[in-house]
């Protein structure tokens, strides 16, 4: 095994070789070993967290092996996220006790500022946010980071957050993240504002290519009416709760991407259990979401996706409007207005404690492709048929096998068709057109031309 040397960045000019370059042409297949890797260009980080990085690369046994490790190996350094650019220059060894096929390979680094600010545009679900942040990467030279983020979102939604994230060791797949909040929001179609201030702590990590987050989070809410015509069954709610609560986030994503996969499916399973480490709100809330992604002919693709979630107080009174589910909308059962299905009370969405949803949908390029190769490739034809429900459980009346009977007798459903836009890789805009089949009489229909934007679509 050889050696690695950590060097601090010196004055003068950085190396600029690229990856691959070396003193003479090599066949791939020729052995090969690598003697010495050199880091060139540290200040601050330490010099267990790039060797276990680059560590890999004296396992090479040919030419080849050396180029493709060394490739790997740049692109660990830059998934850290401390560095700005890192580049690679493979040499022959030149030593005089030097194995005759030995290579020394250099790594040339740039690490970030200690300080760095930005300002950007963000998408949620039917809304736009402006967010400025200040981010302090690497503080402790271990890829520590202490990140603080200011939002505005375009329909009255503020907040800021302090986060600081700490990987385990040297694995970056497993992160201890801890952060402040504070967010206020404003949610019109429930007729409530609903103001947060927490703290919470997280643990991710990656097992067997499944994604585990358990998450522990305290929440000091204020509940408030946003008109005098808010309903009796929102105005007795308002106030201020205390909520401590366990969560437990199951991930399992093997899409080629997020917004318009063409293959791999996506399981993802959340439980959410509340009061039991503290605070006056109790229940216990399971959901779970799966997306299917098969690539058809043509550059058609078929996409499934069955969302449901139940939830139950722990107490006798009933659960909180800020912890149930809500369904509807253009990037939930489309046709329907946001909030749209299930309780109301006066006007006002009231949510519920079980829902089931389902999406159908078949992706298509636009006729004739125009664009083919550039700008065109961005929009999709799009065929979709969603159904869903949202009702509350009553379990001293009825059993669960009631409840189940119930969702599927008032199971709403509408389809129609439309144009989706790609917003990068971060987001995507819609516009359909959409007929609803199935209302009841109080759920809030919008049928006819409807537009989203979001992440994360039924």
């Amino acid at each position: 095994m050889g050696t690695v040397y950590a060097k601090e960045r010196r004055g003068g000019p950085q190396m600029e070789e690229e990856e691959g370059t070396v003193s003479r042409t090599f066949s791939g297949n020729i052995k090969a070993k690598v003697q010495r890797i050199h880091i060139d260009g540290l200040a601050r980080t330490k010099d267990d967290i790039v060797i276990a990085q680059v560590q890999d690369v004296f396992k090479a046994g040919t030419f080849k092996e050396v180029i493709e490790k060394s490739g790997n190996a740049k692109l660990k350094l830059e998934r850290l996220g401390i560095f700005t650019g890192v580049g690679v220059f493979i040499d022959t060894s030149k030593g005089e006790q030097d194995d005759p096929d030995g290579f020394d390979i250099t790594f040339n680094v740039k690490e970030s500022r200690r300080i760095t600010g930005s300002t950007h545009a963000q998408v949620g679900n039917n809304e736009g946010n402006l967010i400025v942040g200040v981010r302090m990467p690497n503080i402790f030279g271990r890829v520590e980071t202490l990140a603080t983020e200011y939002t505005h979102g375009s329909k009255h939604t503020t907040g800021y957050n302090v986060t600081f994230t700490k990987p385990f060791s040297k694995n970056l797949d497993k992160r201890f993240i801890v952060s402040g909040f504070k967010s206020s929001a404003e949610y019109l179609p429930s007729s409530y504002r609903d103001t947060e201030r927490g703290i919470k702590m997280e643990i991710n990590c990656c097992i067997w290519a499944r994604k585990h987050s358990v998450r522990w989070e305290g929440v000091w809410r204020e509940l408030a009416c946003m008109t005098r015509t808010a309903s009796f069954d929102v105005r007795e709610q308002c106030g201020h709760s205390l909520k401590s609560s366990v969560k437990h986030i199951f991930t399992r994503d093997t899409r080629n991407e997020t917004i318009l996969p063409v293959k791999g499916y996506l399981v993802k399973l959340t439980q959410e259990a509340a009061g039991y480490t503290g605070g006056d709100v109790n229940f216990l809330k399971s959901e779970a979401e799966l997306q299917l992604n098969k690539s058809l002919f043509w550059d058609w693709v078929l996409s499934v996706c069955l969302q449901g979630g139940v939830m139950k107080s722990m107490k006798e009174s009933p659960t909180l409007i800020q912890d149930r589910f809500f369904l509807g909308g253009p990037t939930s059962v489309r046709g329907f207005n946001l909030r749209g299905l299930g309780p109301y009370s006066q006007g006002d969405s009231l949510g519920g404690e079980a829902y089931c949803a389902f999406g159908i949908h078949l992706y298509t390029p636009l006729p004739f492709r125009p664009g083919r190769g550039g700008f065109g490739d961005l929009f999709r034809t799009h065929f979709f048929i969603n159904a869903g429900n949202l009702s509350n459980l009553n379990l001293a009346e009825n059993n669960m096998q009631d409840h189940f009977n119930q969702l599927r007798e008032t199971l709403r459903w509408s389809y129609g068709a439309g144009i989706v836009l790609r917003l990068g890789r971060f987001a995507r805009f819609e516009i359909n057109y959409c007929i609803p089949q199935t209302a009841l009489a109080t759920d809030s229909v919008n049928a006819g031309i409807q537009f989203g934007v979001g992440v994360n679509f039924l």
